[in-house]
Order: structure tokens, then C-alpha cells, then sequence
């Protein structure tokens, strides 16, 4: 099993065929208020054509930008290719468990998310791993093509 040296910057063909190759993303920590940096970066994702599913245990929260929201992973009721995580490095052990159980392809924590014990449990289940990066920071590197044709 080859892992993935997280203390070193991952190469920009990781990155780009991660990117290129979800089309489902669930977001852990998704919030409904417009001034988070969750709430611009699923507005981005999902802008660009990706599927995206929030992710957030409050009850009251039932849609961010219309799209149904879900408690937790195991509740999402589609195949989820990549977890995308806002929450703080000593959640994400969980979240990688729970992203294992649904089979997920990528556990991506966002930048701050840093966990050695989750990335290893996720590479150990066969999930590719990414923390302390942006997918949407990534998505205008110069390694990625931006579909123009999109409205903002």
C-alpha cells in the first residue's frame, strides 16, 4: 500500500485527476450563511457542474441553494465519490470512518483540516486523501481548464 506523504505538496496530476474524476461531492460542515467560506465554495463547486450534497446535523437546516440537506453521510441516499470536510481536524477521524462505510473514492480536508490518524484509516480503505487544500482554490490552478461556458 503506497501512502501519500501529506507533510509535502501533492503533485498537480494528484489534484487535477481527483478533480476531473468526481462528479458527486458531499460537504461536511455545509452552512446556509452566504458570508462562510463553506457556503462559496459549494456555490463554486456546484456552479461548475459538480454534484454536490450538504452535509449538516442541525435539524432546521433542510436546504442550502436549494439542495436538500442531509444529517450525515450515511444518510445520503446516492453513491458519494468525494467527502469534502469543513469541520476541525479532530472531527475528521469520524467523518473518514463514515466516508469508508459509503464507499466513498476521496476524503478532501479543507484548508485547517489536518489529521495523520484519518488520512491513513481513509488510504488504508482505498480512498484517495487531500488536507489543508481548497477545491476550489485548486479548480483555478494552471493545471485546470475552467468550463467557461458556465453563468456565475
Amino acid at each position: 500500500m503506497k501512502y501519500v506523504d501529506h507533510n509535502k505538496p501533492y503533485s498537480d496530476e494528484y489534484l487535477k485527476d481527483i478533480l476531473q474524476s468526481v462528479k458527486t461531492i458531499a460537504m461536511v460542515g455545509a452552512s446556509p450563511d452566504k458570508t462562510k467560506f463553506s457556503y462559496g465554495v459549494l456555490r463554486v463547486l456546484h456552479e461548475t457542474g459538480y454534484d454536490m450534497i450538504p452535509v449538516n446535523p442541525r435539524p432546521e437546516i433542510k436546504e442550502i441553494r436549494n439542495l436538500k440537506v442531509y444529517p450525515n453521510l450515511t444518510s445520503i441516499d446516492r453513491p458519494v465519490d468525494m467527502v469534502e470536510v469543513f469541520r476541525k481536524p479532530e472531527d475528521l477521524y469520524e467523518v473518514a470512518q463514515e466516508a469508508v462505510a459509503i464507499g466513498a473514492k476521496v476524503l478532501w480536508g479543507q484548508i485547517g483540516v489536518i489529521n495523520h490518524d484519518a488520512a491513513r484509516l481513509a488510504e488504508e480503505a482505498g480512498l484517495k486523501v487531500v488536507m489543508n487544500r481548497c477545491p476550489k482554490i485548486e479548480l483555478f490552478r494552471p493545471f485546470w481548464k475552467p468550463r467557461l461556458d458556465l453563468k456565475i
